[in-house]
């Protein structure tokens, strides 16, 4: 394995280093204030412009797509754009403001792959300059939504257009007012193979019967982008909507989900970082009892303890990163279920050590250690609750054993992938 970055990406990194620290954290206070002010929990900020704009100057733009497209004609591995995810983990305006920021990341690279000359102009085009967002619709409230084949919203087919029934929920981003496009996944053919009966289309935000019910809090916070409840009654798109083919909705929604959980967890990994930093500064300016909290034994158990995990999450993510790169999102489905199930977990612990640390503040909006583990905290059940990445890892150690004719768990018990 060689985590070492190219040439390029070690640029890169520099730069963005560099952007963050003269520019992005010193816009934070703006940033909230200008939140605040708007009285709008959605509202787009103007300093996000000002953000976008100084990133693109500096060349730190649409740095995700790992393939060759016309947009990306030399595109980063997800080795190099790892450790540039983790950077852009450390603040709330990094991800948006150089275009990296999910649910749009995965769209993108959906669009891309799967979308054909006239949907990339229309709606890739300007995801990718930044000029609209979107969201991702698959969850939803009425089934468990962890096992995607539970999925009931209805696609049928009538003439030239596709008409859509249903509910979702938990869509993260359709509450901003830049949002302008849906990717949504429901059943075609409930009478299909198990794995062939979804599909995706494309569904304009204002499209007739799309209707936002509400938007979800988390923890108490109301998100900028939003986690919002949708429903869908007669809502009629064209057949030239569909992405990919008929039936091929669940394939994609596995190629979207291996590169987003590389960014998820190295941008956790962004969060431990700085939830360390501020933890360190915090404990060496304080004094309890006589002397400085950073000579208290337990203070420095949670630091070193936080220093292990978070360089034992790293290296797991740059080999689920490396073997992505290597052997494909396929045969590093074990690695990215590992590192889903750790680096979010990892984060919170060292969340909640700086928060601990830092006493009745850590829990106030003075720093972003709260919000930091409001928004952890989702990450153990989106994309794939921890259990269900635990299940694929059991079942892959156990398949050697249950194969074997080994005493012990049938192939029912431990539901065995066949």
């Amino acid at each position: 394995m060689d985590f070492a970055l190219s040439p390029r990406a070690t640029e890169l990194r520099q730069r963005l280093l560099a952007f963050m620290d003269e520019v992005v954290h010193p816009a934070e206070p703006a940033g909230a204030e200008q939140m605040r002010a708007s009285g709008d929990p959605h509202h787009h900020p103007a300093v996000m412009e000002e953000l976008k704009a100084e990133a693109k100057r500096r060349g730190l733009w649409n740095l995700f797509l790992p393939h060759v497209t016309e947009w990306t004609p030399e595109p980063v591995s997800n080795v190099d754009y790892a450790p540039l995810a983790e950077i852009t983990g450390r603040s709330w305006l990094a991800p948006e403001a150089v275009n990296s920021a999910a649910p749009d990341t995965g769209n993108m690279e959906i669009l891309s792959l799967f979308g054909t000359p006239e949907q990339k102009e229309r709606w890739l085009v300007p995801l990718l300059e930044g000029e609209i967002r979107s969201c991702f619709a698959m969850t939803e409230p009425d089934v468990a939504s962890s096992d995607a084949r539970n999925i009931e919203l209805s696609i049928r087919r009538e003439g030239d257009e596709y008409v859509l029934n249903g509910r979702k929920w938990w869509i993260s981003g359709a509450a901003s007012p830049r949002c302008q496009v849906a990717i949504v996944m429901g059943k075609t053919d409930p009478d299909a193979p198990t794995y062939n009966q979804q599909s995706m289309v494309l569904v304009p935000m204002d499209t007739p019967g799309l209707t936002v019910v509400r938007d979800l809090m988390v923890f108490g916070y109301n998100d900028r982008e939003g986690h919002c409840e949708l429903r869908f009654d007669d809502v009629r798109v064209p057949v030239s909507n569909l992405l990919g083919e008929e039936g091929g909705g669940f394939a994609m929604a596995q190629a979207r989900l291996g590169p987003g959980r590389i960014h998820h967890c190295m941008r956790c990994i962004g969060m431990a970082e700085r939830a360390l930093e501020l933890m360190c500064r915090r404990v060496t300016q304080r004094v309890a009892f006589g002397k400085p909290l950073a000579s208290q034994g337990v203070i420095q158990e949670w630091i070193a303890d936080s220093r292990i995990e978070i360089e034992q999450a790293r290296l797991l993510t740059m080999k689920a990163a490396w073997l992505m790169d290597t052997v494909g999102n396929k045969g590093a489905r074990v690695e990215i279920s590992a590192i889903k199930v750790v680096a979010p977990n990892v984060a919170l612990r060292v969340v909640d050590r700086a928060i601990q640390a830092h006493g009745g503040a850590g829990v106030s909006q003075d720093t972003p250690l709260a919000a930091m583990w409001a928004g952890l905290r989702t990450l153990r059940f989106a994309d794939g609750p921890d259990e269900v990445h635990r299940m694929q890892l059991a079942r892959r150690e156990l398949r050697p054993y249950v194969d074997a004719g080994e005493p012990g768990p049938t192939s029912a018990d431990v539901g065995v992938a066949r």
